[in-house]
């Protein structure tokens, strides 16, 4: 077995931060009751708040026909009755709104939670969603491009008094984005397409958010973000680095694996299963990586035995 080093021989010049990613409803890995999720989600982020230093939310409008809630609207909730951990989007798409309007909301929500916003963006992939709600889905190289173009429009709005922006997709003429953000929310580009989303985040990121993977992928994935970011002379060190996951933690081992069944052995987007030893190892080596901030999420929603086990026997070793 691998021997990692002590955290604090991991830790560099930033203290690692973890988060967790709570449902907007349904998801794929698990369903929510509906009368009471409103209830159910104010409980565990009762208890996640207690600990953890940040709140993600996904983006996603619809699975299928089961319940689920807006992306926006649930973190404006949750930053209103939470208000110490940072914000986050876990990550919006880029089609989904008409980005000087997200560049208002991004304002707002800034202001409102005395600067706690970073601005997860995408270029979107669901397609199935994106046609059941009238959106065009371009191909990725046009979506990426669109991405960035709304990314360039938005930091217009935040730093011009009025701002006039003229993109191949989006304009602005004598803007006013009034209040500005201060500071601007920092934006993280979410995926890790070698070819253009990676060159999009050595040129627009503040943060980087790769699907889950495999170690020997992201060592590839970094390695590719690096060599883009010597490209257009970007200091790699610049972009902070997050990382996100599905958390299957059991003190019994067996159980945890038992428990993600199939999902541990998807190849693309694999979750974590295992006892809080294993798990402190797996984050020991991403922190290797570089990796200094990680969402999570713990799919025993709306139970909270996984977050308190995590609190208990993994956060410490990092602290």
């Amino acid at each position: 077995m691998m021997a990692y080093p002590p955290p604090s021989a991991m830790a560099d010049k930033r203290p690692i931060g973890f988060g967790y990613n709570p449902p907007t409803g349904d998801r794929l890995i698990e369903r929510v009751e509906p009368a009471t999720f409103i209830r159910d989600l104010g409980h565990v982020l009762d208890v996640a708040s207690q600990a953890l230093d940040s709140f993600w939310v996904s983006d996603h409008h619809m699975t299928a026909d089961r319940y689920r809630l807006e992306c926006w609207t649930q973190l404006t909730w949750i930053a209103a009755r939470y208000p110490g951990p940072l914000l986050g989007t876990v990550v919006m798409a880029n089609s989904y709104r008409h980005p000087p309007l997200l560049a208002k909301m991004a304002a707002s929500l800034q202001v409102l939670s005395h600067g706690r916003l970073i601005l997860g963006y995408g270029a979107g992939w669901a397609e199935a969603e994106y046609r059941a709600y009238g959106y065009d889905f371009p191909p990725p190289k046009m979506r990426i491009a669109q991405m960035v173009d709304g990314i360039k429009v938005m930091r217009a709005l935040w730093s011009g008094r009025p701002a006039t922006y003229q993109g191949e997709y989006y304009r602005v003429t004598d803007a006013y984005c009034e209040p500005q953000p201060e500071p601007p929310p920092p934006i993280m580009i979410g995926g890790d397409g070698e070819r253009y989303l990676l060159r999009a985040v050595a040129e627009h990121a503040d943060w980087w958010l790769p699907y889950a993977r495999r170690t020997a992928v992201l060592r590839h994935k970094i390695a590719v973000l690096r060599d883009h970011c010597r490209d257009v002379g970007r200091d790699f060190d610049d972009i902070r680095k997050a990382y996100t996951c599905v958390v299957y933690l059991d003190r019994d081992r067996q159980a945890a694996i038992h428990r993600a069944g199939a999902r541990l052995e998807t190849v693309e987007q694999p979750a974590f299963a295992g006892d809080p030893a294993a798990l402190r190892a797996y984050l020991a080596e991403r922190i290797e990586l570089g990796f200094d901030h990680f969402v999570l999420v713990f799919p025993r929603f709306p139970e909270t035995d996984d977050i308190e086990l995590f609190v208990d026997e993994v956060l410490p070793a990092f602290r």
